[in-house]
């Protein structure tokens, strides 16, 4: 049996998506901003997937940026309400611990450049930051908000709409990192007082390599890029009309089944939560009910996450963990000891990320063959001898 349960790194492109975007590689390949027809032509298709775009998010399309992806859009949000209020005598930020290191690596850029950044801390185990928190910490020389609407490690959902009206009634810009949100859960900029917002195409069945900036009209962005008069002068470079494409068709599509995917995805969400609950000395990170529907973070003490993957995948279940084991890294992930994990029970994390076709047999395999991993490290784990001796006292 061969199970993906790694959509929240990437997801399969769906099928509509691919149609439409060979059409714009193999016929209607024109450069969109050539006067000929074959280049109109390209245009006009480029026009329509902004306007679709608009309609998912509520706003309007020319607040519709397309980048290469979300962290190319997270940089351009909080680089241009930085410099925007810089010019205002406006040099503080506000952000979490938990943020995807696209903001994070943002901010600490601005920090050596004499922002000043508070980053709220986060409830214990479910990482929630409150409205009332960013209340407390806006003061009159903050620049922006920026606070993730999911969290792309533990799933858990923010009071998107709170926070963005506390910001809207304090006259402070508010973006959110929606990449793991869009797709997945309603998104209306309107109703939730979002001024700027980042997704990315291939979190929900479209193509790699293609996102979305929305800004709010009225706020004035900093070029990331310059070179050209593309999308209203505000980035330069020919347009990735295949994937600009691609990415209004795979949003349209998710968002037109959005309730169908959740009502199937959430109670095997919930049952394979269940499963690993049941193993001693194992934890759920995040919060239980205000999280993505197809999102399942665990850590399991004793055990190194590394090793968990490997004989998952040997099992045939694609996954992935919060121990960042691919950048030759021994540091557990920011955001499991953002949430009071401690760095041993952090390094033995477990994301299985749920796509919505997944069915409850392989939820089934997957608790069975979790729970034979587990066990197997934990037999050969010293550490997990010295826990069940009394040399260490167990932390889950």
């Amino acid at each position: 049996m061969q199970i993906y349960a790694d959509n929240a790194a990437t997801t399969r492109v769906s099928r509509a998506a691919i149609d439409a975007m060979l059409t714009y590689m193999e016929t209607e390949y024109g450069n969109a901003s050539s006067l000929h027809s074959l280049g109109q032509r390209a245009n006009e298709a480029m026009t329509d997937a902004r306007e679709r775009v608009a309609k998912v998010l509520n706003c309007q399309p020319g607040e519709i940026i397309f980048t290469s992806g979300g962290s190319e859009a997270d940089n351009h949000a909080l680089l241009s309400m930085a410099y925007l209020g810089a010019r205002k005598g406006k040099k503080h930020l506000i952000s979490t611990p938990v943020e995807h290191h696209a903001v994070l690596h943002t901010l600490k850029k601005l920090e050596r450049e004499g922002f000043e950044v508070t980053l709220l801390p986060v409830e214990p185990v479910t990482g929630m930051v409150t409205a009332e928190q960013v209340a407390a910490a806006i003061r009159p020389d903050t620049a922006v908000v920026s606070i993730v609407y999911a969290n792309n490690e533990i799933g858990t959902i923010a009071p998107v709409a709170e926070i963005g009206a506390v910001c809207r009634a304090r006259g402070v810009p508010f973006h959110t990192d929606a990449v793991q949100a869009a797709g997945h859960v309603p998104i209306d900029v309107q109703a939730q007082s979002i001024d700027l917002l980042s997704l990315s195409a291939h979190k929900f069945n479209g193509p790699k390599g293609v996102g979305v900036l929305y800004a709010r009209r009225g706020l004035k962005l900093t070029n990331l890029i310059e070179g050209g008069a593309q999308e209203r002068g505000r980035r330069a470079g020919t347009e990735n009309v295949p994937g600009i494409v691609g990415l209004a068709v795979a949003l349209e599509e998710s968002a037109r089944h959005m309730e169908e995917h959740a009502a199937h995805l959430i109670p095997l969400r919930d049952k394979l939560i269940a499963g690993p609950s049941a193993i001693p000395h194992s934890a759920l990170n995040g919060d239980p009910v205000r999280r993505l529907p197809g999102n399942v973070n665990f850590c399991f003490e004793g055990i190194e996450g590394e090793s968990l993957l490997l004989l998952l995948d040997d099992k045939g279940i694609a996954a992935s963990s919060g121990s960042a084991c691919t950048s030759g890294s021994l540091d557990p992930s920011h955001v499991l000891l953002a949430i009071g994990r401690v760095h041993d029970v952090a390094h033995g994390s477990l994301r299985l990320s749920l796509g919505a076709d997944v069915t409850e047999e392989e939820i089934d395999y997957i608790i069975r063959s979790v729970d034979e991993v587990v066990a197997y490290l934990r037999g050969m784990s010293p550490v997990w001898r010295e826990l069940q001796s009394g040399e260490r006292q167990f932390i889950l």
